[in-house]
């Protein structure tokens, strides 16, 4: 039996959030808000506290310095059963920080620090360690720097010789990420990007055309988030379109990588892809209401209930 049900590799933040943001004060003045939260974010991150809170059995590979920041990050860890044995740490760089004004209707410009994250580095020696686990979710290529630079594809390779089951997300996609996804899509079983993101990677637009593309590149199946428009599924059987929930969206912070943790979780208990997806799209929604990337979900049981209870969209 595997040590952990999911293991979530990549890049690791502190979001610092306040909403409802209108403006910036000019000068020295102030503003006054109605909420700031601290919370562990990014696109491992985010996906992996809303899977520990959805009840599987979690572990984190990645890198943060010897600040506070860092101290906030694990104790938040500890407290939801994170395990944090396969984290590093680095008096090299700070911990990655965001800081996320949020507008009154949701939207959430980001002021980013890179940090600590660049210098996550898994060596092959501690492969069996990451590996421990019947799923791996791996987010935030392009801005891991020494992983991005062929080590992120022998661990997916790795893992998938070892029957570990892959996830893939990642972040702020530039006219060089196509070159850095090629060599790691061959052992990715489910891609999940925005539909945006994708859209620009591929250059196409049409959610079919940008599923084909990327199939044609090695990923055994494509999941596009698409916001309020909900998601996608495209493998080579099948295509599906799910609704989101029907919600009043608060802070859109961290939704992708929530739909991500959900997914994993529901997988990790047993589901269906289909059913997966819609856990995902719920356990999103839920995060759309509150504030930060895990706000909103508190467990299995209450993610039920949310289901049963709210419409989606038609």
């Amino acid at each position: 039996m595997s040590k952990f049900d999911a293991v979530f590799v990549g890049l690791t933040i502190l979001d610092i959030a306040g909403r409802p943001v209108v403006s910036i004060p000019q000068g020295g003045g102030v503003q006054f808000i109605e909420q700031i939260r601290l919370n562990p974010a990014g696109t491992a991150a985010g996906a992996l506290v809303n899977a520990a809170k959805l009840g599987i059995r979690t572990a984190t590979a990645a890198c943060l310095g010897e600040d506070e920041k860092a101290e906030f990050i694990l104790g938040s860890y500890r407290r939801l059963g994170i395990d944090c044995s396969l984290i590093s740490r680095t008096a090299r760089k700070e911990t990655s920080a965001t800081i996320l004004p949020i507008r009154p209707n949701g939207e959430r410009p980001a002021l980013h620090c890179r940090g600590a994250s660049d210098e996550l580095f898994i060596d092959e020696d501690r492969f069996d360690d990451v590996l421990d686990c019947r799923f791996l979710h791996h987010g935030g290529t392009g801005l891991l720097a020494a992983m991005d630079d062929g080590q992120s594809a022998l661990l997916l390779a790795a893992a998938k010789a070892r029957g570990v089951i892959t996830s893939f997300d990642l972040i702020a996609p530039n006219e060089n990420t196509l070159e850095l996804l090629r060599p790691l899509l061959p052992h990715v079983d489910y891609f999940m990007p925005a539909l945006e993101e994708a859209q620009f990677i591929s250059g196409l637009s049409e959610p079919a055309e940008v599923a084909d593309f990327f199939l044609s590149l090695g990923v055994g199946c494509c999941i596009f988030k698409d916001g309020a428009s909900g998601s996608w599924l495209f493998s080579p059987e099948r295509s599906l379109h799910f609704p989101a929930y029907k919600v009043t969206a608060s802070d859109t912070t961290g939704c992708g990588d929530s739909y991500c943790g959900g997914f994993i979780a529901a997988l990790a208990r047993g589901l269906s892809v289909e059913e997966a997806c819609r856990v995902a799209s719920a356990t999103a929604a839920l995060v759309a209401i509150g504030l930060g990337s895990d706000a909103g979900v508190v467990d299995w049981e209450h993610l039920q209930d949310f289901m049963a209870t709210t419409p989606r969209i038609s």
